[in-house]
């Protein structure tokens, strides 16, 4: 089918980097959520280019996974709050990440209000 746009909001690094890159082989626009786990500052998100952003990790690794796959730019929603550490791990020891209702729940409007204002910028230059 055809879309006016794609929201990713997966936690899967395999995944999101699917998603940028099956809409952009498609000249679809595309706006991908960065990390909001081990976050407590809702009002921290904002919109930029992948290869603009800083301390999200999250983004670190999109940044390395694009570039390998000639992605030249997507856009992201993402916060240089630095994640705190992870008060829970697993029985092997390594940190279990965790995401707080209130912090996903803005960086998904966040992300939703982008995309409405592309398409109304888009509308209108029509």
């Amino acid at each position: 089918g055809e879309f006016d746009y794609v929201a990713d909001a997966i936690d899967s690094v395999a995944g999101k980097v699917e998603i940028i890159v099956k809409a952009y082989q498609a000249g679809v626009s595309v706006i991908s959520a960065m990390g909001a786990g081990n976050k407590l500052d809702p009002a921290g998100f904002e919109v930029a280019d992948i290869y603009a952003t800083s301390v999200c990790p999250l983004a670190r690794v999109m940044r390395k996974e694009l570039r390998t796959r000639g992605i030249p730019g997507c856009k992201v929603v993402y916060s240089r709050e630095q994640p705190r550490r992870p008060m829970t791990s697993t029985t092997d020891g390594r940190p279990v990440p965790g995401s707080l209702a209130f912090v996903t729940a803005a960086a998904g409007l966040v992300l939703a209000g982008e995309i409405v204002r592309d398409l109304v910028a888009n509308y209108l230059a029509v």
